[in-house]
């Protein structure tokens, strides 16, 4: 039996992130550029949507681009930034087709123009659509959004539209670009690195953390659904005891 038969379609995390690590030691190993690395993982994506869509995944997060992913050699950001806008294009359609809804969360303002306006095109297009919403992280980093959500509420305090005494876990997460998806249930990190880097720190406080020796390049549909199984036995108890549960 495969694990998608293993599936409890009951019990389903509602919000899958996904740090996709380990697309240039992919290309490495197969002696090539850390471009086609990431050609190649785009590969994955488009596999694991289909997967997540299949089951009924409502949200997928993945990292695609971090802050400090900046630091890079500039010939692999500008790779990068060519890659996504390609990618943009080439999908929007079947994003539509698939009733998929994409969105973008991070500093977005730093891109380049190009793919500022392609990507806002790309999420106007299917703002609608409702099966599953697809979020691209890019320029993103969790401290950073933090920071900005403090200063959100700051703001509104200094003119006097929020009490400071008000300020719960509810008014801090409706400052956060996360504002319109539940918390992930299950992060899945590639490639055997064990950490979260910066990713959704603040929505990520009880998330189950999987992680595989896969790099990302190489991961299928039945490593999610390997990941989705081993979630699925886990007990859940957020602070609780498990006679509580029961």
């Amino acid at each position: 039996m495969g694990f998608k038969e293993q599936i409890d379609i009951n019990r389903l995390p509602e919000h899958i992130a996904v740090i996709m690590d380990g697309n240039g030691r992919w290309a490495k190993n197969q002696g090539k550029f850390r471009a086609f690395g990431h050609e190649s993982g785009v590969l994955s994506v488009k596999d694991i949507v289909e997967g997540c869509v299949d089951i009924g995944i409502k949200y997928l997060t993945v990292y695609a681009f971090s802050t400090e992913n900046w630091n890079r050699p500039i010939e692999e950001v500008n790779a990068l930034m060519e890659l996504l806008i390609s990618t943009i294009n080439q999908e929007t359609e079947t994003l539509t087709k698939n009733n998929i809804r994409l969105n973008a969360i991070g500093d977005i303002s730093s891109l380049p123009q190009k793919c500022i306006d392609d990507l806002k095109s790309a999420m106007d297009k299917t703002a609608n659509n409702t099966r599953c919403t697809l979020t691209l992280a890019l320029s993103y980093s969790a401290k950073w959004e933090i920071i900005e959500a403090a200063k959100k509420l700051a703001k509104l305090v200094k003119d006097e539209k929020l009490n400071l005494e008000d300020i719960n876990e509810e008014q801090f997460s409706a400052q956060l670009t996360t504002i319109n998806m539940p918390d992930p249930e299950l992060m899945i990190r590639t490639s055997g690195e064990h950490r979260v880097s910066n990713f959704l720190l603040w929505q990520m406080a009880y998330t189950e953390l999987y992680f595989t020796d896969k790099l990302w390049p190489d991961f299928r549909q039945e490593d999610l659904f390997e990941a989705i199984v081993d979630y699925q036995k886990r007990e859940r108890r957020f602070g609780k005891i498990s006679e509580q549960l029961n």
